[in-house]
């Protein structure tokens, strides 16, 4: 029977599909963090003070929800999400933002990311890397080594070596909570606002007696982009739309998703921040890009 005119096709809206429209979504919120956060952190923000932004708004958001859905007994596990999804993933990736551009963040948060996925899965599950995989993987770590070799030999930003180290580091951190989102079965909306809750608690106690701060200094409309882009759109918005495409579409799929993240971020930074880049960075997120995408072709193996 054919489909009356108006009706929705069969599947449309499958779970899968629903998955695969949060990930884009991702794409663009994630491209759009990198620049953010580049321009904050090139400003008069220190990285403790946007950590702090993202942390307080999505705690001040998350938290009467999570204590009134969570019971206590199962807060050490939103715990060990909020040390890496939140406070790990956050801490390193502002960090690196201080010392290196923001096409350089695309490649190693955003490429390491389905990277390190794959690399622990092999590991912890045991199952035999596809060859269409291993290509991907291979491919992916020539794009990340041809962006190390710039940052050490031909870059002209002091230290971007160090911001690379902590941007892959973030990837790994960030990695490592979607494995125990999905591991551990709980739902994105649990997990993010457990994530914002326990960052908010840990964190802005911490940052209000010791930590560097500059944000006296910024001005209005900065702090209100910052507050509103870290803390609604990248930890609460895109952390969980990125957790239910990790929930419906698979772990792999869904980091692998993120091919698209490093050749936006590079071209709005250049457009909007006046970053350089050069054939070095280009054929770096290039490789990375392709590498992603051949990853993400569904094999029974990667679906964990």
């Amino acid at each position: 029977m054919k489909a009356g005119l108006g009706r929705v096709p069969a599947g449309w809206f499958s779970a899968t599909t629903k998955g695969v429209l949060a990930g884009l979504v991702v794409v663009v919120c994630w491209s759009g963090f990198n620049i953010v956060s580049r321009f904050g952190s090139s400003g008069v923000f220190t990285p403790f003070d946007l950590a702090a932004m993202r942390y307080g708004v999505s705690g001040l958001l998350c938290l009467p929800f999570f204590l009134r859905q969570v019971p206590v007994s199962a807060w050490p596990r939103y715990l060990m999400l909020s040390i890496f999804g939140g406070l790990g993933y956050g801490l390193l990736i502002y960090s690196g933002f201080s010392f290196a551009p923001s096409a350089h963040a695309g490649v190693f948060v955003n490429g390491g990311i389905p990277f390190w996925t794959v690399l622990l899965l092999a590991a912890l599950t045991r199952f035999h890397l596809p060859r269409t995989t291993a290509f991907a993987l291979l491919l992916s770590a020539g794009g990340l080594l041809l962006i190390a070799y710039d940052s050490l030999f031909a870059t002209r930003v002091p230290g971007a070596w160090i911001g690379d180290a902590l941007f892959l580091a973030a990837a790994l951190s960030w990695a490592i909570f979607g494995l125990l989102m999905r591991r551990w079965k709980i739902k994105p909306l649990f997990g993010i606002s457990g994530v914002a809750s326990f960052s908010l608690v840990l964190y802005g106690p911490v940052y209000l007696l010791w930590l560097p701060t500059k944000l006296a200094h910024a001005a209005w409309p900065d702090i209100a982009l910052q507050c509103v882009y870290q803390g609604a759109v990248a930890a609460v918005l895109a952390a969980g739309l990125y957790s239910y495409a990790n929930e419906k579409v698979g772990a792999c799929q869904a980091s692998m998703m993120l091919a698209l993240v490093p050749a936006l971020s590079a071209v709005g930074a250049y457009f909007i921040l006046g970053e350089a880049l050069n054939g070095t960075v280009v054929a770096g997120i290039g490789m990375v890009s392709l590498g992603a995408l051949l990853g993400a072709i569904p094999s029974q193996q990667a679906r964990k």
